[in-house]
């Protein structure tokens, strides 16, 4: 944003005046503000921002640009403006009131209490992460959760590694380099931010044959595609799409007894990683890591921060002899999981070996009940008045609660919906858009939706204590709102 910006243009002396009006570095590194920032800026940082805002303001005063503010307050201001932008932390706790469980750019799965306490407990101390106490010398880190997915998954071994696009990485290219890998034209997929699975397998160094129409593939197109040159038949989740009307694809069982007949690998790529059938209906169409690796695939690759509930991370887990395979190439060492995510990834394992998966934030908010919900937004529309009540503006909005329809998120049921509950604010004067970028903006970020002209809070996704943080920026971004 340029501040003090017009839409008027300045002569040739004018612009000489305005740049002779900048104030020196020197005045503007001791005014107050300035050092205001020394407890989390050094001196030469400060320096360097400030010069930074001044180049911005040089460049538009050369451009003919009139301001409304004298030269020298401007200068100031936006320095000021661009030291508080740089001292503040980007990454920062945000309140989803979008109704997406598994949103990406929210973070994703939100972690449990006791995975929460396993990091802290992890993160400032030394630990185990490659050592036993037992043996008395190294261990791998891998050791922490291969246990746990066996026990939860049915898999000979199993792999921790960054993330699924990193497991899908080095799978194929311990198992795959310079042969075929076959997979359907209709699972060439982007997941989000250009991770395309035909550039992933050339990266690999493998060979990418695809086969069948975007619709329909049968098995018949695998049999016949099948060469010497094969090493891997290859089904892939397709994640944030769905082909509806005539459709067709070659089952995880036939795809598993092709490989087995012609000595190939068969692996799959599941992305969501679930381990426990939620009992909503719309569940019913992703399969448990357990099941497809009970009707045959060699491997299957998934993420631990969608459906599992857990940290990111990325996990490939199948027979002993595939997953020796993998263990030994050296891209292992470049996607290896760090010792905060193995924290939080064993202890997010246990709950589910211990039963206790129902705690998981994830599961908890899939499996929630309507009525749960509705009054859950009750008592947030309650708060949402009473935030508001002594403000001058409180008449200028309408609050109601609204039935509303939210969504898994995470590339998983794309077209399913999760009917819900949610609190609808309209605004009598302004729109719905500047109330969302109020919201967005208060000192809690709250993250909402927006239908026909309202700011939707959906109330799935909150966490213990949100209501109360989205009333105190409610009436934030009132104050704020030009009413």
């Amino acid at each position: 944003m340029v501040i003090g910006y017009e839409e008027q243009m300045m002569t040739d002396s004018d612009i000489n005046n305005a740049l002779r009006s900048i104030p020196s570095m020197d005045g503007l590194l001791n005014a107050a503000w300035a050092r205001a920032f020394s407890g989390c800026l050094e001196r030469e940082a400060v320096k360097k921002i400030i010069a930074e805002a001044l180049d911005g303001l040089k460049r538009d005063i050369c451009a003919g640009a009139q301001f409304s503010l004298p030269v020298d307050e401007l200068a100031a201001l936006r320095a000021e403006n661009l030291l508080r932008e740089r001292a503040a932390k980007t990454l920062k706790p945000v309140i989803n009131a979008t109704g997406v469980v598994v949103h990406t750019n929210l973070g994703r799965a939100p972690l449990a209490d006791e995975a929460i306490r396993a990091v802290n407990e992890i993160a400032g101390t030394y630990n185990t992460l490659e050592y036993s106490p037992e043996k008395g010398g190294r261990e791998g880190r891998n050791a922490h959760v291969e246990w746990l997915v066996c026990q939860l998954t049915g898999a000979e071994a199993a792999l921790a590694l960054n993330n699924n696009a990193g497991a899908v990485l080095l799978a194929l290219s311990a198992l795959a380099p310079g042969r075929e890998v076959i997979l359907s034209c209709g699972e060439l997929v982007e997941i989000g931010d250009s991770f395309r699975i035909p550039e992933i397998l050339s990266f690999s160094g493998a060979k990418m044959i695809a086969v069948g129409c975007t619709n329909v593939t049968r098995i018949s197109d695998y049999r016949k595609a099948i060469t010497e040159n094969t090493a891997l038949l290859l089904k892939v989740h397709p994640s944030n799409y769905r082909i509806e009307g005539f459709a067709k694809s070659a089952s995880r069982e036939e795809l598993a007894e092709l490989a087995a007949s012609r000595n190939l690998v068969f692996m799959e790529d599941l992305g969501s990683g679930l381990l426990y059938q939620p009992s909503p209906a719309f569940a019913n169409r992703e399969q448990p890591v357990r099941d497809c690796l009970k009707a045959g695939s060699g491997i299957v690759t998934f993420s631990g921060d969608k459906l599992l509930g857990g940290p990111q991370v990325g996990v490939i887990a199948g027979s002993k002899d595939l997953l020796g395979r993998i263990k030994r190439h050296q891209l292992l060492r470049a996607l290896r999981a760090d010792k905060m995510t193995l924290a939080a990834f064993e202890a997010t394992l246990r709950m589910y070996l211990a039963g206790r998966q129902g705690e998981i934030p994830v599961i908890r908010m899939l499996e929630v009940d309507k009525d749960a919900l509705l009054k859950k937004a009750r008592a947030l529309r309650r708060m949402l008045k009473g935030a508001v009540a002594a403000s001058m503006n409180a008449a200028d909005f309408a609050i109601s609660v609204v039935e509303t329809e939210d969504a898994v998120g995470g590339g998983a049921y794309p077209t399913d919906i999760l009917p819900g509950y949610g609190v609808a604010i309209r605004a009598g004067s302004g729109s719905a858009e500047m109330l969302a970028r109020g919201l967005r903006t208060a000192r809690i970020p709250v993250i909402p939706g927006i239908r026909d002209g309202c700011v939707i809070l959906h109330v799935r996704a909150l966490l213990s204590g949100d209501e109360r943080l989205i009333a105190a920026s409610f009436a934030e971004a009132v104050r704020a709102s030009p009413h």
